[in-house]
């Protein structure tokens, strides 16, 4: 049962990286590509952000670790403030937030055996004897399906699922609460991907973990998620329950997503919402909306004013000023 405490709460988070020019390097403009979001992430549950290559999400989610420093605003992991921590603090702090990454060819070192791999967390750390590092790295190959004989084989001798799973086994072997999963099947065979997100979710049930979870897969988060944000841009621009996302969307973003997710009856018609136009610089977003310019329901107000982040139905918001406007 998933519980109603705060894991993860971020506010107003921005990250700014400065576009330098010149002899002197000076710093000319900004590429806004985290522009002042806010979200929850609760004990226990898996929270999903989507959005278009490019919206933001993947710096996110680094943000998140601190593995970019966030430009401005708040990060609390259990009360904790992880942008003002000490390092010493942070270091800590870090055996309790890990993370899997996208690409399991690239985030793993072909110069090293599985057993390397999984003991470098440990060391780092200075968790346990040798002989307790091993049982743990035995312990976790069991707990996500590697055979035992795999132990001393290199990364370039498994598949990208078997891969994946060594990734997944890295990230839980210190045994965090939150793990921040950045896209960790889209560089699988569809026939695996299933297989990778079933073992996550009977991880999360059995070693109750809490997910951030990065994904552009419409499909792949209506299965895993709780819990959904909408990124377009930099900005949250919807965030609800994922049934009640996927029945009901309220922005016209959202809205044109979820048109584009192909459709298993050939039978069944649906709209489908084409955007015109292209997706605005970070470096100049829009001064009102960040969609303003794509959307085919603008309004004058659109264009002036940045719309807030408003509970348009029970659990379910969203920033648009349709909403705002019909809210008065």
């Amino acid at each position: 049962m998933t519980e109603t405490v705060d894991l993860l709460k971020i506010e107003e988070m921005k990250v700014h990286f400065p576009i330098k020019s010149g002899v002197f390097n000076n710093k000319i403009n900004y590429v806004k590509a985290v522009d002042g979001i806010s979200f929850t992430v609760k004990k226990g549950e898996s929270f999903g952000i989507v959005g278009e290559s490019g919206c933001g999400k993947s710096t996110a989610s680094r943000a998140v670790l601190q593995l970019i420093r966030p430009t401005s605003g708040k990060i609390y992991f259990k009360n904790a403030e992880l942008t003002s921590l000490p390092k010493k603090q942070l270091r800590n702090l870090r055996k309790n937030i890990q993370m899997v990454f996208q690409d399991p060819y690239d985030s793993l070192n072909p110069r090293l055996t599985v057993a390397e791999i999984l003991d470098e967390p440990l060391k780092a750390h200075k968790i346990g004897s040798k002989e307790e590092r091993r049982n743990k790295i035995i312990e976790i190959m069991d707990v996500c399906g590697l055979n035992r004989e795999y132990i001393h084989r290199y990364a370039h001798e498994f598949s990208g699922g078997q891969r994946q799973r060594i990734g997944i086994a890295r990230a839980l072997i210190l045994k965090p609460e939150l793990v921040v999963a950045d896209e960790p099947v889209s560089a699988l065979d569809v026939s695996i991907q299933s297989q990778i997100l079933n073992l996550m979710m009977d991880l999360q049930e059995t070693l109750n973990l809490t997910y951030l979870f990065i994904s552009h897969d419409l499909s792949v988060v209506r299965h895993f998620c709780d819990r959904v944000g909408v990124m377009y841009l930099g900005r949250m621009a919807e965030l609800a329950e994922t049934n009640s996302l996927f029945e009901n969307p309220l922005h016209p973003y959202t809205k044109s997503l979820l048109s584009a997710i192909p459709i298993s009856n050939p039978r069944e018609k649906r709209e489908r919402i084409s955007l015109q136009g292209d997706v605005p610089s970070p470096v100049d977003p829009p001064i009102g909306c960040a969609f303003s310019s794509r959307c085919p329901e603008v309004m004058d107000i659109c264009r002036t004013s940045r719309p807030a982040m408003k509970e348009a139905r029970p659990d379910h918001y969203v920033a648009c000023h349709l909403y705002t406007e019909k809210r008065g």
